[in-house]
């Protein structure tokens, strides 16, 4: 949903947009101009990333590479992992800790326990570190939410743009929410709208092509988010777990602690008689008194047909909390979330990809080596 603000608001806050604007475009001429240098690294890095706060389905998208590339690669993830406990960098390994490396790579780890994940805010000090494991090194580095992270230089760089805040419509911070200015587009390889609605209309196509006014190099695709199946979040203490389509008579307390929950209790709606939502902050790390008024809230929905539902990402927290009501491990389920491309676009996207991907002389090398 849009984050609007009033005329007044707008006049009172533009000149800290315009001073945040310069500092910001300062910045990115520094290194334009290579006074603010760009490593560049041996094995091929995919930088995935926006420039509005907020979430925009990076992981989602993260996944889809992961998927698209592990069959034949050895396939890294790099993050931040924001709201971590620990500090520098940290691999991921079965035993780590959502509060020690973060809920979204902890997901990625939990999803994909073949690949390497790591984090560490320090992006090239990462990547070094990644490339000397012991363990053995990636062939590709995935780096998530990396588009402002310009002291690595990546091979292929994605912007993503959510459809319901559109950078074109949107203002610099503090006025708006756009992290740089929507020039900054112009560094993407690739260019993906998500969290599009199934049925967008082909002008809606034509129109927002326009408004973007890409550059030759550039390739624009459109994307949607659909769910899995709801998953019990503690399948020991569950008898006869519940799927969408049995669920219609039910009354549902949706949980999230999301940038942006508006579309997931949309999708929701379709499938429960009624709904209760309490909306946390993005990557909300529960307290013991959250957990209470969860359980309060819960004790409250009168149908004794009735179960919790919350996000993927907020599942890895609340599994992993030790002080998690007993009483509620029955009830709560999640519901993972994936990416699909409209009007089939995905092989197309796949193709571009490796397009990309084969500039990287070392990549071609890999290739070449694995089809001998």
């Amino acid at each position: 949903m849009k984050n609007e603000r009033s005329l007044i608001e707008k006049i009172l806050l533009w000149p800290f947009s315009l001073l945040y604007g310069l500092v910001v475009g300062l910045r990115n001429c520094l290194f334009n101009w290579g006074v603010l240098p760009s490593e560049s690294f041996d094995v091929p890095v995919v930088s995935v990333g926006n420039i509005t706060v907020g979430g925009t389905g990076k992981t989602p998208i993260s996944e889809y590479l992961i998927r698209v590339l592990k069959g034949n690669y050895k396939v890294g993830l790099l993050s931040r992992g924001y709201k971590r406990k620990s500090n520098g960098y940290k691999l991921l390994t079965s035993h780590s800790l959502p509060s020690e490396v973060g809920d979204e790579p902890y997901q990625i780890k939990r999803k994909f326990p073949e690949i390497m994940v790591a984090v560490d805010a320090d992006r090239r000090r990462g990547i070094r570190n990644m490339l000397s494991e012991q363990t053995g090194k990636p062939d590709i580095i995935v780096l998530d939410d990396a588009y402002q992270h310009r002291y690595v230089r990546p091979t292929v760089s994605i912007l993503l743009i959510d459809y319901n805040r559109m950078i074109t419509e949107d203002h610099l911070l503090p006025m708006g929410q756009l992290r740089e200015p929507v020039s900054s587009k112009n560094r993407a390889n690739m260019i993906v709208i998500t969290k599009c609605p199934v049925d967008l209309k082909p002008i809606e196509f034509r129109l927002i092509r326009k408004n973007l006014k890409l550059y030759a190099y550039q390739s624009l695709f459109f994307t949607t988010l659909t769910y899995g199946d709801f998953q019990p979040l503690f399948p020991r203490r569950v008898n006869c777990p519940l799927t969408q389509k049995n669920v219609k008579n039910f009354s549902a307390l949706v949980v999230t602690g999301i940038a942006s929950p508006y579309t997931f209790e949309v999708y929701l709606k379709n499938y429960v008689k009624e709904m209760v939502s309490i909306n946390y902050s993005d990557h909300h790390n529960f307290s013991e008194s959250d957990l209470k008024r969860i359980e309060k809230e819960f004790e409250k929905i009168e149908n004794k047909q009735k179960i919790i539902l919350t996000t993927e990402k907020d599942a890895v927290r609340l599994m992993n909390d030790s002080h998690f009501p007993k009483s509620l491990m029955k009830y709560i389920y999640y519901v993972p979330l994936y990416v699909k491309f409209l009007r089939e676009e995905g092989a197309d996207f796949d193709e571009k990809l490796f397009e990309h991907l084969e500039l990287n002389k070392n990549f071609c090398n890999l290739v070449f080596n694995k089809r001998k």
